[in-house]
């Protein structure tokens, strides 16, 4: 078996849009497997807009981007289910369906994604619940759980097509201190095991206390602490 030392996510001269309105130029960059970076900047200066753009939420007009090996220029809207098999998205504001219980989620992750065997769906959902720390939610409703709960299960159904990458957008906004550092601790984990990770974040404790490599968005550039000084201020 061979394996492939090709970056996960390559991006060369890319400009990242938002509408009409042109938020990142000129941006390159690479994530290598297993790598761990954190995406900070101010709110509304690209950190979003270039996780979409990705995860191809968002057109690419100008320059380069691989992500698990699709091109993401030239990517068919019927490829991109495919892509996202390849990646975890990991959203601030959970995006779970409230009437469904937990089970219920990510069984309709697993069936949007190619999985039909009950049997395996059943083994996996157990997997990542376990993995998490969630042994016990499957037949609960969101509603039944606390905010860090839900982002485990949030987190659960990220991991369940094993991910090259998690791109995780403000994955500990909404949680009080003690509860997001158990989150990081997850996240660091899971990046252990050898799965790539994109935080956007604008907790500066927590990149504080667990130095990574960052990329910042600051007056439409893209700023890598890989190749210059990235100067992070207590709110960003």
């Amino acid at each position: 078996m061979t394996f492939s030392s090709d970056p996960i996510v390559r991006v060369i001269e890319a400009s990242i849009f938002q509408e009409n309105n042109t938020i990142l130029t000129d941006v390159s960059f690479d994530i290598s497997k297993g790598e761990l970076v954190f995406l900070v900047g101010r709110t509304g200066s690209g950190k979003s807009s270039l996780l979409k753009t990705l995860y191809a939420d968002l057109p690419l007009r100008l320059g380069e981007v691989q992500v698990a090996g699709f091109d993401i220029k030239s990517i068919k809207r019927n490829e991109v289910p495919y892509l996202r098999r390849k990646l975890g998205i990991i959203f601030q504001d959970f995006q779970l369906f409230n009437d469904r219980t937990v089970s219920e989620n990510l069984f309709f992750v697993m069936k949007a994604t190619g999985w039909k065997e009950k049997s395996k769906m059943k083994s996996r959902m157990a997997e990542v619940l376990m993995r998490v720390g969630l042994g016990s939610v499957d037949n609960k409703m969101p509603h039944q759980l606390s905010g860090g709960e839900q982002q485990r299960v949030v987190i659960a159904r990220a991991l369940i097509n094993e991910p090259l990458i998690l791109l995780a957008d403000e994955p500990t906004g909404n949680l009080d201190p003690e509860v997001s550092n158990g989150i990081y601790k997850l996240f660091l984990e899971i990046n252990k095991s050898g799965t790539a990770i994109i935080m956007a974040t604008h907790n500066y404790n927590l990149i504080k206390d667990h130095p990574a490599r960052i990329l910042k968005c600051e007056d439409g550039r893209l700023h890598d602490s890989e190749i210059e000084e990235v100067i992070l201020k207590d709110r960003f």
